[in-house]
């Protein structure tokens, strides 16, 4: 018996888990999800904002951001001034909180931009060699991540939609 089963690839399915993990930025000018995975296996997730302990973005947190949606700094700029950490820098982090060396067996980095470059140092230097995003960042550095020989591979924000469409819609039919 063959049944036709429609199910996201393994891409589709992390890149959906970095979404999720994006709702829980606190950081006010741009929401970003980060997951670390090896051998198809979720190793650690991150999102943006304030240190733990310290008031969140959207509260005043941050006097950077701040600045940035009154329209008195731009994108990238003043980026040395910012209190929140990366999606992909606390997903790094993580796995360093809780012993999990996450660059070795070909792990990829699942987020939804491609890193800037700080996060992109990082995850070289742990070993990440390879990227899944949904969309660029103006403060990449796309000569190191090519040097350093990562693979960086920007999916179809239409797919994502879909999956994300269709759990949503066993919800609202359900209510």
């Amino acid at each position: 018996m063959s049944i036709s089963f429609d199910r996201p690839n393994w891409d589709e399915y992390f890149m959906l888990q970095a979404e999720l993990a994006k709702l829980r930025s606190n950081c006010m000018t741009r929401q970003v999800g980060a997951v670390i995975v090896r051998n198809h296996r979720q190793l650690a997730t991150g999102y943006n904002g304030t240190p733990p302990g310290i008031k969140n973005c959207f509260e005043g947190g941050c006097k950077r951001c701040q600045l940035r949606m009154e329209g008195k700094i731009e994108s990238g700029a003043s980026l040395d001034r910012c209190l929140c950490n990366h999606a992909e820098a606390n997903a790094i982090m993580h796995c360093a909180i809780l012993g999990i060396e996450a660059g070795s067996g070909g792990a990829i980095m699942y987020t939804t931009f491609v890193p800037c470059l700080e996060c992109t140092k990082m995850a070289i230097t742990i070993g990440i060699k390879k990227f899944v995003c949904l969309d660029s960042y103006p403060e990449t550095d796309f000569d190191l991540i090519e040097e350093a020989k990562v693979e960086v591979i920007q999916l179809d924000k239409k797919n994502i939609a879909k999956w994300a469409k269709k759990l949503l819609s066993k919800y609202e039919n359900s209510m």
